[in-house]
């Protein structure tokens, strides 16, 4: 287990207990989201102050590749609401590594189901292992399994509510998780509860404004993960030297 180098940027205090599960009484750490995919967006984001960055990784060709966008293949990236040229330069893993600051932690978020997709970015990682906080994310569990016993956090990411109820159905039955990353939609204070009992960190997304972030935080979360870190962060800040 890592300690808590990646929260000091916002005081963390105290604890407090519902039914006897320990829940953070302070602000959580933000992480800033998406915003490792592109080397503008990371330096803008460790310019305004944002010390834990989320960046997505494929693997593409036997290349890690740094983007949100899917490939369908050698002919199109597209998401939801997008198209992009396919011929436009896609950041690797390994640039994003070597432009970000040691002080900048690193939150990885491994798309697709591969578990080669995890050997790989653990190799990547090597040379900064120690150097500098890092996390993985994903919504399967074998992809988090090659880094056990690495100085990397490891967070079982969760989007739908029938993920949710496996994740829950399986306490005690196992080691306890690093975190879990949950959608905000499927949070309530009981979800929160029940997710303690199987996870060290409760994180959620997305939190875009401070009234969403402070409702989250009363639910008992640690970590929010947003598009509008450099408005959130100020305002928990504040409230918790308020």
């Amino acid at each position: 287990m890592l300690g808590e180098p990646w929260l000091h940027w916002i005081q963390m205090g105290s604890t407090a207990t519902i039914e006897g599960v320990a829940r953070p009484a302070s602000p959580p750490f933000v992480v800033a989201h998406r915003a490792g995919n592109r080397l503008a967006d990371l330096h803008a984001a460790e310019r305004e102050g944002s010390l834990l960055v989320e960046a997505d990784v494929r693997l593409y060709r036997g290349r890690l590749e740094v983007r949100h966008l899917k490939s369908a293949g050698p002919l199109i990236l597209w998401d939801r609401w997008r198209l992009a040229a396919p011929w436009r330069h896609r950041l690797r893993l390994e640039e994003l590594l070597t432009a970000t600051s040691e002080d900048t932690g690193l939150m990885l978020d491994l798309k697709g189901p591969r578990r080669r997709l995890a050997e790989l970015v653990v190799e990547a990682l090597r040379p900064h292992l120690g150097r500098r906080p890092l996390t993985v994310c994903a919504r399967w569990g074998r992809l988090l399994e090659p880094f056990e016993g690495l100085p990397v956090r490891r967070v079982h990411s969760v989007g739908a509510r029938r993920q949710l109820d496996r994740l829950l159905a399986r306490a005690g039955d196992g080691p306890r998780l690093d975190g879990v990353a949950v959608h905000a939609r499927l949070l309530d204070e009981h979800v929160t509860v029940e997710l303690r009992r199987v996870a060290d960190l409760v994180i959620t997304w997305p939190v875009n404004t401070p009234e969403r972030a402070r409702e989250l935080l009363r639910l008992g979360v640690d970590g929010l993960i947003s598009d509008a870190a450099a408005a959130i962060v100020p305002a928990l800040t504040a409230d918790a030297s308020a």
